[in-house]
């Protein structure tokens, strides 16, 4: 009996042998800081990128933290792996109030993570591995100890001006200026020290306080900061809360009893204002003088795909991240509406449409659709559509949301201001999302380091380490490494056409040049024509003769749960 990949007929591509993920130690000095080939027709428009969340993926030191030199170490396992490029969320110099998105000097390296030679040598032996480095770039706020919010809080009034600070409502300014909600839930006002009636804004933390964009040096400081970085080599920014930068004149209230529920599904006097397409008009240009392959991404909610493509107009940036395909439930119908809205969109403005099923914000995609067999099949799924790919850590492995962790453990500050009764934010489920990697089936923490991890790992883990995985064919990580293998060697795959095929209910059908893919969300088999020869099936142990068994003549039995490629 065969495994994830059949036997293609003799036209077909044969996907290669799984190979053991390298586990050699990359040697302290940098490779040539040779960078990937540049791409005709724009690297990024069929690109799979892996997310990296920089503390949870691999720790050198053992502190229990992931840093560069981990990842630096881990970069052959992603060559293998057959992803494009990497997405390194932030690793600049931060009191860590909120996993780093809280940033107080965006030119330097939090010694937690390392130095900023690490990052340069990061960047080298990505470049002289084939793969491309994403930065994240948190231009919406600052941490409160940043420079420039510290002499704002002792009275400086230019330094008040580049963020949000404004007279509270009431007789004597003890309400807030308005009624606008932290996205972590709770006020997005906070008290001046020492300040009667003054208030600062903050869309996120009280210990992330919001930039004005109105302010001419906020521009002129981040167009310092990427060049810092382009300079260095890095190939690219994804953009945090892209949407989020210029706030409606005159901030005013809402009026809604619960505006965290309303966050892309309807525009709001904070988020998705036309101002912030200007902002990101002069990022592209910045990029593109240094040449056709820097990009940027934006992190932007929006509330209808048409409002999303906006931000991937050819003069902006050059992806979006498409959180609509995220939301989707399991289930025909609300995936193909998804996928029709858009990739209607972005072919509208020319862009390519991204994919994501995961990333460190929300829960895990196997938890949050109900097992295993449904996040296999949505991988397959999701690799077979037009455009680029975003594949977060841990996803290849099947990992499920860690749900039982201990209150004590936790650090998402989202969670501390929902138990303390502040308000709906994220419900503090970030945390079960960002458990480190396991790496190997023996150890303190699994291979993640020498030591422990700063948030504890599932004893059961040891099962689903990249070690136990690599070279069982029935594993979910033998799953993407053939998929991502066929996915390049198929032409057809990628930034190319697609179209719908007739399906029963229940079943989702698409034709790409060269392959075919059937999505089966019902519960039960359904018994269909084949349309090629079977590929790859994301059931470990489906092979056609298996599918033949029990089926009517002249068809074959599709499984439950599952997702089928086949070679047209």
């Amino acid at each position: 009996m065969t495994q994830h990949a059949t036997t293609p007929h003799a036209n077909a591509p044969r996907a290669n042998t799984p190979r053991a993920v390298s586990q050699q130690t990359v040697a302290s000095d940098p490779a040539p800081a040779a960078r990937p080939p540049q791409s005709s027709l724009g690297w990024w428009r069929d690109a799979v990128i892996y997310q990296i969340y920089v503390r949870s993926f691999a720790d050198s030191d053992g502190d229990g933290i992931g840093d560069l030199p981990g990842v630096r170490q881990r970069l052959p396992y992603l060559t293998e792996l057959g992803v494009d490029a990497v997405w390194l969320t932030p690793f600049y110099a931060s009191p860590q109030a909120d996993g780093g998105y809280d940033v107080s000097d965006y030119r330097a390296v939090d010694p937690r993570f390392g130095e900023l030679s690490d990052a340069r040598a990061l960047v080298a032996e990505a470049h002289a591995l084939g793969l491309r480095i994403i930065l994240d770039l948190v231009p919406n706020h600052t941490s409160d100890q940043h420079p420039w919010f510290l002499r704002a809080l002792a009275g400086d009034p230019e330094a008040q001006a580049r963020y949000h600070f404004r007279d509270g409502r009431g007789e004597h300014g003890e309400l807030p200026p308005n009624d606008w909600k932290s996205v972590f839930g709770g006020p997005a006002w906070t008290q001046v020290p020492g300040a009667p009636g003054r208030w600062y804004l903050h869309l996120f933390a009280p210990q992330q306080p919001d930039l004005n964009w109105q302010h001419p040096r906020v521009h002129e400081e981040f167009d310092s900061v990427l060049r810092f970085w382009l300079d260095m080599g890095v190939d690219g920014f994804r953009v945090d809360v892209a949407h989020g930068m210029v706030k409606a004149e005159g901030l005013p209230d809402v009026g809604a009893r619960s505006q965290a529920r309303m966050i892309g599904a309807q525009q709001l006097p904070f988020f998705d204002q036309d101002g912030v397409h200007e902002i990101h008009r002069s990022w592209r240009r910045l990029l593109e003088s240094y040449g056709p392959d820097r990009i940027g991404v934006a992190e932007a909610w929006a509330p209808t795909a048409e409002r999303l493509a906006l931000y991937v107009r050819p003069d902006e940036l050059h992806q979006a991240f498409n959180f609509h395909f995220l939301k989707a439930g399991w289930d025909v119908g609300q995936l193909r509406k998804v996928i029709e809205e858009s990739m209607a969109a972005t072919t509208s403005v020319g862009a390519p449409t991204t994919w994501v099923l995961s990333n460190h914000d929300v829960v895990r995609h196997r938890t949050r659709l109900g097992s295993l067999a449904r996040a296999r099949a949505a991988a397959l799924l999701m690799l077979a559509l037009p455009g680029s790919v975003y594949l977060y850590q841990g996803e290849e492995l099947g990992l499920p949301e860690v749900t039982e962790l201990p209150d004590e453990a936790r650090q998402d500050p989202a969670f501390f201001r929902a138990v303390s009764g502040v308000g709906d934010g994220q419900e503090g489920l970030r945390d079960g999302c960002r458990v480190p990697m396991p790496w190997e089936t023996d150890g303190p923490s699994y291979g993640f380091g020498p030591a422990g991890s700063w948030l504890p790992q599932p004893a059961d883990w040891r099962k689903l380490s990249v070690q136990a995985q690599t070279g069982d064919p029935l594993s979910t990580l033998e799953l993407y490494r053939t998929a991502l293998r066929l996915r390049k060697l198929l032409p057809g795959l990628g930034d190319s056409a697609m179209e719908w095929l007739q399906a029963p209910d229940g079943v989702l059908a698409l034709s790409r040049p060269d392959l075919v893919c059937l999505l089966n969300t019902r519960d039960e088999p359904v018994d269909l024509a084949p349309p090629g020869e079977l590929l790859l099936s994301s059931v470990p142990e489906e092979s056609r003769d298996s599918m033949e068994a029990g089926a009517p003549a002249g068809q074959l039995r599709i499984p439950a749960n599952s997702c089928t490629w086949w070679a047209a």
